[in-house]
């Protein structure tokens, strides 16, 4: 026999390429990495938290993502339109189209500079 059959080899290999990719696809995702802000942030006095349930805090006020807009036009009523700027603090599992509703809703009562808050390295939240 001159030739080299090849096709148990390659049967071989179409085997382990799909056990390879049924296990990339049930592993678990890695973490996120933790970031760290290398500059300072300019304060706000408008805070604006999404916890992992998506419930939505701006300022000392729950509200939903309905009542968004009329929370930061309460709160540039009461500040007289000084304020620009907004601090998002969102946990990593919160939806990220939440958020951009929120940053939408700040947008359209003319709070245009946002800044996203993170963990801040040696505290416990």
């Amino acid at each position: 026999m001159s030739t080299i059959n090849i096709t148990p080899f390659t049967d071989v290999l179409l085997v382990l390429l799909i056990i390879f990719i049924i296990l990339a696809a049930v592993t678990k995702e890695p973490p996120l990495p933790s970031a760290m802000n290398r500059d300072k942030v300019v304060p706000s006095q408008i805070v604006v938290i999404i916890d992992a349930k998506n419930n939505i805090q701006i300022g000392s006020t729950v509200v939903t993502i309905q009542q968004a807009h009329a929370a930061f036009q309460a709160l540039q009523n009461q500040t007289g339109n000084n304020f620009k700027s907004v601090i998002i603090k969102a946990d990593p599992k919160a939806y990220y189209g939440i958020v951009l509703q929120v940053m939408d809703a700040a947008k359209s009562v003319n709070l245009t500079e946002f800044g996203l808050a993170n963990h801040i390295q040696g505290s416990k939240t």
